[in-house]
């Protein structure tokens, strides 16, 4: 934010746009919830597109209940929604199904679709390995193929084509089982209430609130033993941590 009293400098634009692509309605919140609500608090667009809702693999203790098929995704669909909410995001349910979610042609160009309407100037999705959990994977291969062909003038479909975003993967579950290194670490300590308060919407995965809040502990530990000498960050530092695919371009190394 501003300061009153800052050193003036040229606004920051607005019109950044942030879109997550992810397999299961609750996986946005526990990976990028951070910089979900960051980006939104600078007044950029974040969309989310939510593959599933998540309702087969991730919504045991609601068929442990009784609840029927229909009524577990009427119930994600809402937590979903006000998580991102919460988040200061939209959200955009494919209800393309779950265990397995399978790659199809109709559902690549709805994604593409999707590029091309918000010119994504950042892209977040689940990384390529994931043994516990195979939507995952096919998450990515389809948030990647959805990219390149959203650049291709001769791919049809309405829209402008896009650039090449950068890409960020965002932390799985078990990292160490999924070939994921921490080559990014955000702060999200301002933005850490906002996370908090979209886990709580999941009340489906109540069992996750517990455990994703003791990685952004251990994230922002890690943060300000990699950021330098005398930075000042807070004892209660918080942190999400990602990985890129693809090489960083920048006109000086920091």
């Amino acid at each position: 934010m501003t300061q009153a009293n800052a050193p003036a400098s040229p606004p920051r634009s607005t019109s950044r746009s942030t879109l997550v692509v992810t397999a299961h309605a609750g996986d946005f919140v526990w990976r990028a919830g951070g910089a979900i609500a960051l980006a939104a608090s600078r007044g950029e667009k974040v969309t989310i597109a939510c593959l599933t809702f998540g309702e087969r693999g991730e919504s045991a203790k609601a068929w442990r209940e009784g609840k029927k098929l229909d009524e577990i995704k009427a119930i994600r669909r809402d937590e979903a929604e006000r998580a991102a909410a919460a988040l200061g995001a939209e959200v955009r349910f494919f209800d393309a199904g779950d265990y397995p979610l399978v790659a199809g042609a109709e559902l690549t160009d709805r994604l593409v679709a999707v590029y091309r309407e918000t010119q994504p100037d950042v892209v977040l999705t689940h990384p390529t390995e994931d043994p516990y959990n195979g939507d995952h994977p096919a998450a990515n291969r389809m948030a990647l193929e959805a990219r390149i062909l959203a650049q291709a003038i001769g791919y049809p479909g309405e829209g402008e084509i896009i650039g090449a975003p950068p890409v960020f993967y965002f932390e799985p579950h078990q990292p160490e089982m999924s070939g994921f290194r921490p080559e990014v670490l955000l702060d999200i300590t301002e933005v850490w209430d906002a996370k908090r308060k979209a886990m709580e919407c999941l009340g489906a995965q109540q069992h996750l609130w517990a455990y994703y809040t003791d990685l952004a502990v251990r994230r922002g530990v890690q943060l300000k033993r990699n950021a330098g000498p005398n930075l000042g960050l807070a004892h209660t530092t918080m942190a999400e941590a990602y990985m890129r695919p693809f090489p960083q371009i920048a006109q000086e190394l920091a």
